[in-house]
C-alpha cells in the first residue's frame, strides 16, 4: 500500500478540484491510500475507506511571499502534507500550490540529498514520437552553474529510469547549437562535466540539443536552467490551448471554414490530445530526502489526478532510492566539480 499526502487546499481551485481527483484516483488505484490535508470544514464530506483526513488550519496563497509561507504559516496544508513524508506517514506529497513556497518548504522540512546543492523541478513534455521528453529544471533555479546542470542530469536520469524502465536514458544539454563550441561559458563547462560523467559511466550523454529537439524526442532528458525550462513548459501548454481555440473559432465561421474544420477535426483533435499538458501534469521536485510532486496551479480534475498517479508510480518504483544510488555512484565526479 502506497500512501500519498495531498495538499487539498492548494492551487487555483482548492478542494473543488482536488477532492474529485482524489476520489477518482482511489477508485482506479486499489493499492493506494491518501492523507487528505486541509481545513476540516472543507474536507468533512469526503468519505473513502482508504482516505484519512489530516487537519491544517492555514493555507498558502498563490501570491504569498516565500517568507510568509515558510516562517508564518507553519500549520499550512502544504507544510503539513510535506511533514507527513518527513515523519514516514506518507511516501510522497502532492500540491498544486505556490511553486516557490512548495520548493522552499520542502527543502526546509526534508533537506537535500547529500551531493545535491539545489533541488530541481522535472516534468515531461510531449514529443512527436508519441512519448515524452523529461526536462529539468523548470523554474526552481533561474541562475545555474555548470555543476548544478550536472546534478540535474544525474537526478533526471534516475527519474526517467523509473518512468521508462530504462537504466541508460539519454541526456541532452540545451544549447543554441549542437557544436561543442556553442553557448556561453556556463554551458561549455557543463558540457565538459557531462562528457566526463558519460565517460565515467554515470550518464548516457548525447551532447548538445536545441529547443526543437525537445519536441522531436531526440533525447530522453534535456537539461537546462530554470528560466529556459519554464519558457519551454509554458510554450508546450500554450500549444494545446491554441489548437482548442482554433477548432472552436473555425466551427463558428462561414460554411467553407466550417467544412474545412470538420475535415481537419479528427487529426487536430488527436494532436491536441497528444500535446494536452494535463496528461503530463505532475512535476517531481528532485534532490530532496523525500518525494514531493508539484501540480499545475490551474489543474482541473483530470490533471490533478495525473499528478497523483505520478507520485504513486514514483513511490511504488522507489524513485528516492534510485536517485540516491545514482548520486552516490557519481559522487567522485560531483565532488570534483568544485564548490557550489
Amino acid at each position: 500500500m502506497i500512501t500519498i499526502a495531498v495538499d487539498c487546499m492548494g492551487g487555483d481551485h482548492g478542494p473543488s478540484v482536488t477532492l474529485k481527483a482524489c476520489q477518482s484516483f482511489l477508485e482506479h488505484n486499489a493499492q493506494a491510500k491518501l492523507l487528505l490535508v486541509g481545513m476540516p470544514e472543507h474536507l468533512a464530506g469526503f468519505k473513502h475507506a482508504r482516505a484519512e483526513l489530516v487537519p491544517a488550519t492555514e493555507v498558502v496563497g498563490m501570491d504569498d511571499p516565500i517568507e510568509v509561507a515558510l516562517r508564518r504559516k507553519k500549520d499550512s496544508s502544504m507544510r503539513v502534507a510535506i511533514e507527513q513524508v518527513k515523519s514516514g506517514a506518507a511516501q510522497a506529497a502532492v500540491s498544486a500550490g505556490n511553486t516557490g513556497a512548495l520548493m522552499a518548504i520542502a527543502r526546509y522540512v526534508l533537506k537535500t540529498v547529500e551531493g545535491i546543492d539545489r533541488p530541481a523541478i522535472a516534468t515531461q513534455l510531449p514529443n512527436v514520437k508519441g512519448g515524452a521528453t523529461t526536462v529539468l529544471d523548470l523554474g526552481a533555479n533561474v541562475d545555474c552553474t555548470a555543476e548544478h546542470l550536472l546534478q540535474f542530469a544525474v537526478m533526471g536520469s534516475a527519474l526517467v529510469s523509473v518512468l521508462n524502465d530504462d537504466n541508460t536514458p539519454s541526456v541532452g544539454l540545451l544549447n543554441i547549437g549542437e557544436e561543442v563550441i556553442k553557448g556561453n561559458e556556463v554551458i561549455k563547462k557543463a558540457g565538459e562535466l557531462l562528457r566526463s560523467a558519460g565517460n565515467a559511466g554515470d550518464l548516457n550523454f548525447y551532447g548538445n540539443v536545441e529547443g526543437n529537439d525537445i519536441f522531436k524526442g531526440v533525447t530522453d532528458i534535456v537539461v537546462c536552467d530554470g528560466f529556459v525550462g519554464n519558457v519551454a513548459l509554458k510554450t508546450s501548454e500554450g500549444l494545446a490551448s491554441m489548437i482548442g481555440e482554433f477548432l472552436r473559432t473555425e466551427f463558428s465561421r462561414n460554411i467553407f471554414t466550417k467544412f474545412a474544420a470538420i475535415c481537419a477535426y479528427p487529426v487536430l483533435s488527436a494532436f491536441k490530445k497528444r500535446v494536452d499538458h494535463r496528461r503530463y501534469n505532475g512535476a517531481a521536485l528532485l534532490g530532496l530526502r523525500g518525494l514531493v510532486f508539484k501540480s499545475h496551479g490551474s489543474a482541473d480534475e483530470l490533471a490533478f489526478e495525473n499528478a497523483l498517479k505520478r507520485a504513486y508510480d514514483a513511490a511504488r518504483n522507489n524513485l528516492l532510492d534510485r536517485v540516491e544510488v545514482r548520486i552516490r555512484h557519481a559522487a567522485p565526479l560531483l565532488g570534483a566539480a568544485g564548490p557550489q
